[in-house]
């Protein structure tokens, strides 16, 4: 299992300057800046294939994240019920084709049926604990990856739950001063990993987070994780 997020340097993985009328805020855009600059983002995302965009290592990252993956798991608050709670009218802030292509398992205490998008993606709505999802998504996933796609909260929930083997961590240069912080109650997790970082032109830290099959930083089962190309 792998999880993305994207963290600001004081360790926030969401923000808090949202309102109804603008649920994610100016600040979430700061956050993920870099990201949204790429090539690959604006082209798995937005549909630009006219090759603008960054194309370093930002976009190395950018295009792990979509690589290899056959099922994800989301929160509630990705998926917008946060902000559209018991709205029957919410499909998700991606339109009708969303980017994910795979089942999307969708974490939540609200009962909905499932919805089947443009593209491969269906939406499953259920209130499962960490490895019960896990289970139900791997058995979506046909042998390919399950991703935590986030939120911090439920990439925390797993990490505690021991079930993450790769966590990507893009650390954005800014300073957010509240939201949900990724770390908490997760001290000496490190110990588990294999650690890596590197630094991008954005400035964005990249760290990467990885675990063999005997776990730990010592561990040589498995050669440290990372996108294709990235030099760490």
């Amino acid at each position: 299992m792998r999880a993305d997020l994207h963290i600001s340097l004081d360790g926030f993985g969401s923000t808090i300057d949202g309102t109804p009328d603008d649920p994610l805020g100016t600040d979430w855009f700061r956050l993920v800046a870099a990201y949204t600059a790429t090539r690959t983002f604006r082209e798995r995302v937005l549909g630009d294939t006219s090759g603008a965009g960054t194309t370093g290592v930002d976009d190395t990252y950018a295009a792990n994240y979509f690589a290899e993956i056959g099922a994800e798991i989301m929160g509630a608050g990705k998926f917008g019920l946060h902000v559209h709670p018991n709205d029957p009218e919410w499909r998700g802030w991606w339109g009708e084709d969303p980017p994910f292509h795979t089942p999307v398992f969708v974490l939540t205490h609200e009962r909905r049926p499932d919805l089947v998008m443009a593209g491969g993606t269906t939406f499953h709505f259920l209130s499962a604990s960490p490895e019960e999802a896990l289970q139900l998504a791997a058995g979506a996933a046909g042998g390919r990856d399950v991703r935590i796609g986030g939120g911090p909260t439920v990439v925390r929930d797993f990490l505690r739950a021991g079930l993450i083997d790769a966590l990507h961590v893009a650390i954005a240069p800014i300073l957010l001063g509240g939201g949900v912080r990724l770390w908490d109650d997760l001290r000496g997790l490190e110990h588990n990993y294999s650690v890596r970082a590197e630094t991008a032109e954005s400035g964005t830290a990249h760290l990467t987070f990885t675990r063999g099959s005997e776990g730990g930083e010592n561990s040589e089962a498995a050669p440290p994780w990372r996108p294709v190309g990235a030099t760490l």
